[in-house]
């Protein structure tokens, strides 16, 4: 388990991550920090799900900033697959059963009670309470299936995000679809990872995913830096008052620190 959250059912628990694969091996100016990258793919670890809870794949992304000040940047799909091992299931179902024995236990004592005398002392509005914990916090091996997050990430030197949006969406849909791609999905890695190059500076690229073509542009020497981030979303999260008070303190050359979950 990630942290001491055993208070957590154990579907709402986060466990420790680590990084299954990466290609390539090795890059002599990009060395591949494998701590690091797995604590920014999932920062709060892994997680579990059921088929009653949201598994919509999310996307997020990260830097790293290295002594020298120079850059990486990191796009991040997360989803949830279906776990194939019977032995993690009914580990599972163990954990539950240990949480519920122990808020059962708790239940009892702040209803100050023996388990002798439970059925007559517990009030009601505990027995609902215990009920209703059972029934929407648990997990059953026979009725549940259990599903465990995974991530797909690409590292680039350049922060283009839409491009490695659109390019981790189609292969995720690539992994997931019944149907096939026309290609191996290993062709699709190593024509990203080998023959897509980056853009030159001033100019549009346009590449080839797995189902429909990709556009990244590069701005020129005399151009703004790239920001690829999507100005809605920023307005979205911090809502118009926030934003322009952000604006302002960048104005005058405050410092600032955002500060999220």
């Amino acid at each position: 388990v990630a942290g001491e959250n055993f208070d957590q059912s154990p579907l709402r628990r986060t466990f420790k991550s680590k990084v299954l694969a990466h290609y390539p091996q090795n890059i002599e100016w990009n060395p591949f920090d494998q701590d690091a990258v797995n604590m920014l793919c999932m920062p709060k670890g892994l997680s579990f799900r059921t088929q009653a809870d949201n598994r919509d794949p999310q996307l997020h992304s990260f830097i790293i900033t290295r002594e020298d000040g120079s850059r990486t940047y990191g796009f991040v799909l997360t989803f949830y697959e279906e776990v194939t091992s019977k032995q993690i299931c009914t580990a599972m179902q163990t954990l539950y059963q240990m949480h519920n024995a122990e808020q059962y236990s708790s239940v009892c004592a702040s209803s100050s009670c023996s388990m002798d005398s439970l059925a007559s002392s517990i009030d009601e509005g505990d027995a609902t309470s215990l009920a209703k914990l059972q029934r929407y916090n648990s997990y059953d091996i026979s009725r549940d299936t259990l599903y465990v997050s995974k991530c797909i990430c690409l590292i680039t030197p350049l922060p283009f995000m839409q491009a490695c949006k659109k390019f981790l969406i189609q292969l995720y849909k690539a992994v997931t679809s019944q149907q096939p791609p026309p290609l191996p999905l290993e062709s699709y890695i190593h024509n990203i990872l080998y023959e897509v190059p980056l853009p030159p500076p001033g100019r549009s690229l346009k590449f080839y995913g797995v189902y429909e073509p990709i556009i990244c542009q590069r701005p020129g020497p005399s151009e703004l830096p790239l920001s690829d981030y999507p100005l809605r979303e920023v307005f979205e999260l911090l809502g118009l008052e926030n934003l322009v008070q952000v604006f302002t303190c960048v104005l005058l050359e405050m410092q600032i620190l955002l500060y999220s979950q």
